[in-house]
């Protein structure tokens, strides 16, 4: 149960990818936010003279709210879905349960904080049925759609880690890159149930952070209860009410759809030049490799990035995630090329 920042739980995607370079590294959606989206963050720069509004905060959290049918204060925006776990210590548990591989976000917070923790293992093809949580944790983080494996885990699964006195925090920070968001939770008000949500990826916000948790009321405040005034600028509130507009739900519905077949196509090619895929449905594809290391600075020389995935507690040096894009074909043809 380590109480210190474990060496490669603090590396992210965009590490790895250099200008110029073709990006399967990253899972931002695309190279900027929808024009509309644009414009509606660009007509608000005059007022960055000006504090951020509770009337802009009031209208973003009922914009959040009225998206998933919650009241406004079962709703905390977030700078960034990953604000969400460097909050988590502020619930004070006292033994961490982390459902593995996923993110390392909330490691590294967690255990700079001094939480004792528990990485809870899955073994492929990395189903939530088989997750061994101590009974003695108090808090549970579990990814869904899991990053980097994309897997998706079926809400009874989920619901099933909760026991009194625990708080389970769910990741969805790429359940609106699902078709019809399956499985979330983010509809369902339950007492000791957190999802947090990101709106960085689908609308390509990472150089503005933005997201939201959902939960119930007093463990949203006691979550918050240490943050700075105005944790969130006026950009941030404008993009979160724009962006969960029924527009554009519908818009990212349509996206993820597409995504979906896209992902179907990227999958098979990575399957059809030998690699072991594992089956998900993210926005991004883990998949096994002889030498994974080599293999990704092989990639590197010829412009392509990937993630590397020996940072990941419970993967070893077989694996890399690549974003799903449209030119993943040549990345299946450089993989060809340099393949051992």
């Amino acid at each position: 149960m380590p109480s210190t920042t474990r060496a490669g739980a603090r590396y992210h995607g965009d590490q790895a990818a250099g200008p110029g370079m073709l990006d399967f590294a990253v899972n931002v959606r695309a190279a900027a936010p929808p024009p509309w989206l644009l414009d509606r963050l660009s007509s608000r720069l005059t007022e960055l003279g000006s504090y951020p509004s509770a009337a802009d905060e009031k209208r973003a959290v009922a914009a959040v709210a009225a998206r998933h049918g919650r009241s406004s204060d079962e709703v905390a925006l977030l700078a960034g879905g990953a604000e969400g776990f460097a909050l988590l210590p502020n619930l004070r548990p006292t033994l961490a349960g982390l459902i593995a591989p996923s993110f390392t976000e909330p490691e590294a917070a967690l255990a700079a904080a001094g939480v004792p923790l528990h990485h809870v293992v899955l073994a492929p093809p990395y189903h939530l049925a088989d997750a061994d949580v101590p009974d003695d944790a108090d808090l549970v983080v579990v990814g869904n759609p899991t990053n980097p494996t994309s897997v998706l885990h079926p809400r009874d699964q989920i619901l099933a880690l909760r026991r009194p006195g625990r708080i389970v925090v769910v990741d969805e920070a790429f359940a609106d890159a699902v078709p019809g968001e399956t499985e979330s939770l983010a509809n369902t008000s339950l007492p000791d149930v957190v999802v947090l949500r990101s709106l960085t990826k689908t609308w390509s916000l990472a150089g503005l952070r933005v997201g939201y948790a959902l939960g119930a009321p007093d463990v949203l405040e006691r979550l918050t209860a240490r943050r700075a005034h105005w944790p969130l600028g006026t950009l941030q509130l404008e993009a979160i009410a724009a962006c969960c507009t029924p527009e554009a739900v519908a818009e990212a519905d349509a996206g993820a759809r597409r995504l979906a077949e896209l992902r179907s196509e990227m999958a098979a090619g990575l399957a059809a030049a030998g690699l072991t895929v594992v089956d998900g449905c993210a926005p991004f594809v883990l998949f096994g490799v002889a030498d994974a290391e080599l293999m990704r600075k092989r990639l590197d020389d010829r412009g392509i990035a990937v993630r590397r995935c020996d940072t990941f507690v419970g993967l070893d040096g077989q694996f890399l995630r690549a974003a799903v894009r449209p030119d993943w074909r040549e990345l299946v043809d450089a993989i060809i090329e340099v393949m051992p």
